[in-house]
């Protein structure tokens, strides 16, 4: 199963945000283990590298960024897929081009705490807490 995590969930794990952060890092473990293919949006990343930066310095920023890319695959950016999504946006440019990028990879759900960002999608959209109990039931 190819599955998106949303900025959103990546930071609950490296800011150790609670009471979200052990939802985030069962999820990171489905990845690690091999249980889903995880996938993260390249504006994930720069978002992810701008925000870490003030808290960490940049040799840590960039070896988190090392170790993210060692263990997620990312969804395209194109071209076209911005394109797409600014035909597509809704009330969030952000979440719009993490939607399209998600079509245009062909995943099969996106994990977010922000599901609203995501209305009308015709991709699965799961809580860290719906998408732990869809992999416990299967």
């Amino acid at each position: 199963m190819r599955v998106l995590l949303d900025t959103n969930v990546v930071l609950d794990l490296l800011l150790d945000r609670e009471p979200f952060s052990e939802l985030a890092q069962a999820i990171f473990l489905t990845v690690e283990s091999k249980q889903i293919q995880g996938f993260l949006c390249p504006t994930t990343l720069t978002t992810l590298y701008y925000l870490l930066s003030k808290h960490l310095n940049k040799k840590q920023c960039n070896q988190t960024m090392e170790n993210l890319l060692a263990l997620f695959e990312i969804s395209t950016l194109t071209k076209s897929v911005l394109i797409d999504s600014v035909r597509s946006v809704g009330s969030d440019f952000e979440d719009s081009v993490i939607y399209t990028s998600a079509k245009h990879t062909k995943i099969d759900v996106i994990v977010t705490r922000d599901k609203t960002g995501f209305k009308n999608s015709a991709i699965k959209v799961m809580s860290p807490q719906d998408f732990l109990i869809f992999m416990d039931a299967n």
